[in-house]
Parts: C-alpha cells; sequence; structure tokens
C-alpha cells in the first residue's frame, strides 16, 4: 500500500485536521503536546480528552475578572509558570526561572502581549489569544551586563503605552516576579506596583472543565510512569549495582514518553535514607528488605503538575512491625483529612481539625498538611496547627480546586520515613480523590 507524504506528517493518521484535544493533527507543528503514546493510553482507559482552546480561553478570562475586580491597569508576569497559564506557550522553562527572558501583560480588556527571546517570536503564534509578540526584557546581569538599566527603560515604556490604550491609564500595575532594575523603571513611569503573586495564585487555584480532564490525564499518565518506576525497582533491586537515581531515572523517562515536561524535585530515598524526609536520591545502591519513599513533584502531560507520594517495601521479608504501624497511621492521617474537604470549609478550620499524628512523629511531620496543584504546587497552604500563622489562608474552599494531602511519618533517628500524598479534586458536594495508585500491601501488614 502506498504511503501519501501527508500522512507521514500526522501525529496521528488516523485523525483529520486536528487531536483530540482539538491541536493540530500535525507532526511539525511548534505547539508542545502528548504523544501517540499517551493519546492511545487515554482512549484505552476512556477518559475524556480536554479541548485546549476552551481550556485557554477559561484561564485568560480568569486573569482578566481579577484584574477588573482589583481596579489594576494590567498583570505583568513573568514567572513562567504564571507565563504558561496565560499563554499555554513553553520556552526553555528551567532556564527561564533563573534567567527572566520572557513577560506577559494581561490588560483589563484581554488584550495580551508577550516578550519572548529575541529569536523566538514563534513559539506562542498558536494561540490567537496572544496579540502581539515582542523582545526586549531580558533584564538579568548575564544578558545586559552592566547596561540593564537602557532595557528596563524601553521595556517599562512599551508596557505604559500597552496600560495607556488597553488598561484605560491606570497606573495600578500588579507584577509577579520582576528584576529590580525592571521594578524601578516601572515606578520611575509612574506605576504603582502591586502583588501579581496573590493575582496569578487565586486565579490559578479554580480549575475549570478541560483543566480537570486535562489533570485525569496527566495523572493516568503520572501513575504508569510510577508502575514503570515500581516494575523496574522489585525487578532490580538487590542485584549489588542498581541505586537510587537508577530507580528515579525511570520516572523521568516514562514522564517525557508521555508529554511530560519535568520534575521539580529529587525527592526519592531508600533505607535509612528516607529518614530524615527531604534526602534527594543519588548513587546509593538499593537494598533489599528496606523502603522507598518517593514524592512526583512532576510537571506531566499538558504541563499539569501531578504530586503524588508512596512508599514500597521492597523484599522478601516482611516489614517490621514498626513499620507497618507507621503506614497505616499515614493512610489514617491522609484519609481523615481528606474527608474534611469539601465546598464552604475554611481553611483555618482544616488545619484545627486536623487528624494528629502520634506525638513521636510530630518532630518530622511534613511541612503542610494540604497544598494547592495545579501547574506546579500552587496557593493555598494548609498548616498545621503549631505553624499556622493567623489570617494568612482566610478563605473556603471552592468546587474546582485540587489540593494534595500529605503525610510523612518518620521518628527522629529512627531508620525509615513514609510518605503518603493524594491528590484531591472538591466537587461541588464534597471530593473525588484523582489518585489511584494503590498503597504497598506488606508495608499495610497484609
Amino acid at each position: 500500500m502506498n504511503q501519501h507524504y501527508r500522512e507521514t506528517r500526522k501525529i496521528d493518521p488516523n485523525r483529520g485536521a486536528t487531536l483530540g484535544d482539538g491541536s493540530p493533527n500535525d507532526a511539525d507543528r511548534i505547539e508542545i503536546g502528548p504523544p501517540q503514546l499517551a493519546f492511545d493510553e487515554w482512549a484505552a482507559a476512556g477518559f475524556d480528552l480536554p479541548n485546549l482552546d476552551a481550556m485557554r480561553a477559561y484561564r485568560l478570562n480568569r486573569l482578566t475578572r481579577h484584574i477588573v475586580d482589583r481596579d489594576y491597569g494590567g498583570l505583568l508576569m513573568f514567572d513562567p509558570l504564571n507565563i504558561r497559564y496565560a499563554t499555554d506557550s513553553t520556552n526553555m522553562q528551567l532556564w527561564n526561572t533563573h534567567n527572566p527572558f520572557r513577560a506577559v501583560l494581561v490588560c483589563p480588556d484581554g488584550y495580551m502581549v508577550i516578550w519572548d527571546y529575541k529569536n523566538a517570536p514563534f513559539l506562542s503564534r498558536f494561540n490567537p489569544l496572544v496579540r502581539e509578540q515582542r523582545s526586549g526584557v531580558s533584564m538579568f546581569y548575564f544578558s545586559a551586563g552592566d547596561k540593564i538599566d537602557p532595557v528596563a527603560d524601553v521595556f517599562s515604556n512599551e508596557v505604559r503605552e500597552l496600560v495607556a490604550e488597553h488598561g484605560g491609564g491606570n497606573m495600578r500595575l500588579a507584577v509577579d516576579k520582576i528584576m529590580l532594575h525592571g521594578a524601578r523603571a516601572l515606578e520611575a513611569q509612574g506605576f504603582e506596583l502591586k502583588d501579581g503573586e496573590e493575582v496569578t495564585e487565586h486565579a490559578r487555584s479554580i480549575k475549570g472543565p478541560d483543566e480537570i480532564r486535562a489533570m485525569r490525564c496527566a495523572n493516568h499518565a503520572c501513575e504508569t510512569a510510577v508502575k514503570a518506576m515500581e516494575d523496574f525497582a522489585r525487578a532490580n533491586v538487590g542485584d549489588g549495582k542498581t541505586c537510587e537515581d537508577d530507580v528515579w531515572a525511570i520516572l523521568h523517562a516514562e514522564n517525557i514518553r508521555r508529554g511530560g515536561e519535568w520534575i521539580e524535585t529529587r525527592l526519592l530515598a531508600s533505607g535509612p535514607r528516607t529518614n530524615p524526609w527531604f534526602q534527594e536520591c543519588g548513587g546509593r545502591v538499593c537494598q533489599q528488605n528496606e523502603i522507598i519513599s518517593f514524592d512526583t513533584d512532576l510537571i506531566g502531560s499538558y504541563g499539569i503538575c501531578i504530586d503524588i507520594s508512596r512508599s514500597w517495601w521492597i523484599g522478601d521479608q516482611k516489614p517490621r512491625p514498626d513499620m507497618v504501624y507507621a503506614m497505616r497511621h499515614a493512610v489514617e492521617h491522609i484519609q481523615t483529612n481528606m474527608a474534611m474537604i469539601k465546598p464552604g470549609v475554611m481553611i483555618p478550620e482544616l488545619t484545627a481539625n486536623t487528624h494528629v499524628l502520634d506525638d513521636k512523629y510530630q518532630a518530622q511531620k511534613y511541612g503542610c498538611l494540604m497544598h494547592g496543584v495545579g501547574l506546579c504546587d500552587e496557593w493555598p497552604l494548609v498548616a498545621y496547627p503549631d505553624k499556622a500563622v493567623p489570617g494568612a489562608f482566610d478563605y473556603p474552599l471552592e468546587p474546582g480546586m485540587v489540593l494534595c494531602v500529605e503525610a510523612a511519618v518518620g521518628e527522629v533517628g529512627g531508620d525509615f520515613t513514609i510518605k503518603l500524598e493524594d491528590q484531591v479534586l472538591v466537587t461541588e458536594d464534597g471530593f473525588e480523590n484523582l489518585t489511584t495508585y494503590p498503597f504497598d500491601s506488606t508495608l499495610m501488614g497484609n
């Protein structure tokens, strides 16, 4: 059978001009997205795909509504995750986190402008909601040296002109993360700078229907990758050479294979290195009859963060009774706390009514009992009672929020930590646990 050239230029030759998520079925496209492997797995699992055009419109509407509600002349964003939220475009995301060469201005009328790397203005042109592509926002020393001020002056003047045209001249400008010279230049133009992070965190906290569909897909991809990591660990740990990095590398590879983007941390440890928690994975050779604990912190398909944790017992012997008790206690902790989640519950109520870990686990409990999640770990944070700051999070839970419910259970001076975390959607009448990955049955004492 002859194969036409046009068919080789499609991601999925069985489809027409667009894929199931509405994105172009073009193997040469600039817009990033999931590969065929992910689409096939989601189809087999019966998932509804997000409509990306609808998701992008929802996000821009969220941002503009929050800008208008606060009577701001615009929102200027440098954080690459905020830029992804506003434009759904990416450009060297991790490099951008420490070399801020991108910026996006969203005006109250929805007019959106991106300043991108000077040789890459095309990276956001797939999205018609981005009305202009410009360059010239690299106000960091590596790029501009001793002449940052001229760069900042030109950029700040462009912002002033845009706000005059699309923000009614309102000089109250929300900014998230900006270099010092840029902030001073904007103030010299007459802007009153406001907290842009407060705007973006609240805007991003409520997920729309297509964002939730994207998160379900991303979660399935993540859990499939975690299963591959577990299979590898169980097949290879104890061979005298498989180390923590070998196990962790499987998750990275399987995430990328499904359109994932990166992993924010290196939180996998084995045996005694699990205690205290937060040791990063390295070259320790994993041993049989030990615990492996990990936290995915994974930026997956569609740029969605899937942040789940599990602890596994690897070996042919039984775990000690204190390990089984700690595991059951950790499960009780996250499930009891999860049961409090519903619309209208105030965040301080979650703090006040938390399941209380045993005294012996208090010193090394996790840094929070819940936190928001979307494109990364997001607002809000639900603190434990001894870490809560009155007035910091006096807000109710709302439908569409997604919270990660945490537990770290280990004693000071101990030789293990149980780390568990599930990702939970706030629904109209309660919650839905999006995480389906099972708890280790052997650690549960079964």
